[in-house]
């Protein structure tokens, strides 16, 4: 097996972690919009702010992975990982954003089982990425985002069934809709991450 240089600057690792620690922030701003008696404006104005520095974050890694000769993973890799991390913040953006748009005043309670999904998965994927450093102890964060976006799947067809069971106007169904897709998205964007975490550790194995 040939002899592979690993470069001893820590940047890349601490910026992955950077980068899923803001969205952990993302997913609890996410719960305080969904929640009752919360001011929407602000706590989307919060948001924005948490995904300009999600994007701040995603910049920094591609501009470091363009000026640095040795990193320590495939420079695809490094870029997907980079990538997959900011669309998970930028579809619970995109769900507040729409909830205050659409002037959403009552959500399905249902809607917080996803985002208990979305908080659980922020959680593992920010433990998670420290670990990236030794590629040891990852595969029980894979399986369980797996299982938490299986989880999630399973409440998302439960939530469109209930819009669509008659209880609700038709265009408070589609509005709804569109919040309830960019929670799934997210949840899947999550499973992305995962995945590309262990092909990277598979390849590093």
């Amino acid at each position: 097996m040939p002899l592979r240089l690993r470069p001893s600057d820590t940047t890349f690792y601490d910026l992955f972690a950077e980068s899923a620690n803001h969205l952990v922030g993302g997913a609890r701003l996410l719960a305080d919009m969904l929640g009752d008696g919360n001011d929407q404006k602000a706590t989307a104005a919060a948001m924005k702010v948490a995904e300009h520095e999600c994007d701040e974050t995603t910049h920094n890694i591609v501009k470091r992975v363009n000026k640095t000769f040795v990193t320590p993973f495939d420079r695809e890799d490094i870029y997907r990982l980079a990538a997959g991390l900011d669309d998970v913040m930028d579809y619970m953006e995109e769900a507040v954003d729409l909830v205050l748009l659409y002037e959403i005043d009552q959500l399905p309670d249902e809607l917080a089982e996803l985002v208990d999904v979305l908080q659980l998965a922020a959680d593992l994927t920010a433990d998670a990425m420290p670990r990236l450093r030794t590629m040891r102890d990852l595969e029980e964060y894979w399986i369980e985002i797996n299982r938490l976006e299986n989880q999630g799947d399973n409440s998302y067809r439960h939530i469109v069934a209930k819009l669509f069971s008659g209880s609700y106007e038709a265009l408070e169904v589609m509005k709804l809709k569109e919040v309830v897709d960019s929670l799934e998205a997210a949840i899947d964007a999550f499973e992305t991450v995962a995945n590309i975490v262990e092909q990277i550790a598979v390849k590093e194995s």
